[in-house]
């Protein structure tokens, strides 16, 4: 198991739902869960994965996430079953379309 916390700066866009969870860990899936949170504008990931190794990919896929959809004051929390980077990003995408309020 591996244990990694990331830190960005905020872009703006504050969520418009307290939280959204997406997701089950299992079958080499993951959970993702976004909720609102007060850290003066910045926003936080928190990673638990079982597959360790993995730490740069992490950045990069929750950078990208970040530099889209321009967040602030939003942690995102994750418990990883050995997702690949594409279902990572298609979680993500999820629940951020949930917590701005434009999903069906």
């Amino acid at each position: 198991m591996e244990h990694l916390e990331f830190d960005y700066p905020g872009g703006g866009t504050r969520p418009a739902r307290p939280n959204a969870l997406v997701g089950v860990v299992g079958s080499g899936n993951l959970e993702v869960m976004i909720e609102a949170a007060s850290l003066g504008g910045r926003c936080s990931a928190v990673v638990d994965t079982s597959v360790r190794g993995f730490g740069g990919t992490w950045e990069r896929v929750l950078e990208d996430f970040f530099a889209r959809h321009r967040f602030e004051d939003v942690r995102i929390s994750i418990n990883d079953g050995g997702a690949t980077p594409a279902v990572v990003s298609l979680r993500l995408d999820q629940a951020a379309s949930e917590i701005k309020g434009s999903a069906a």
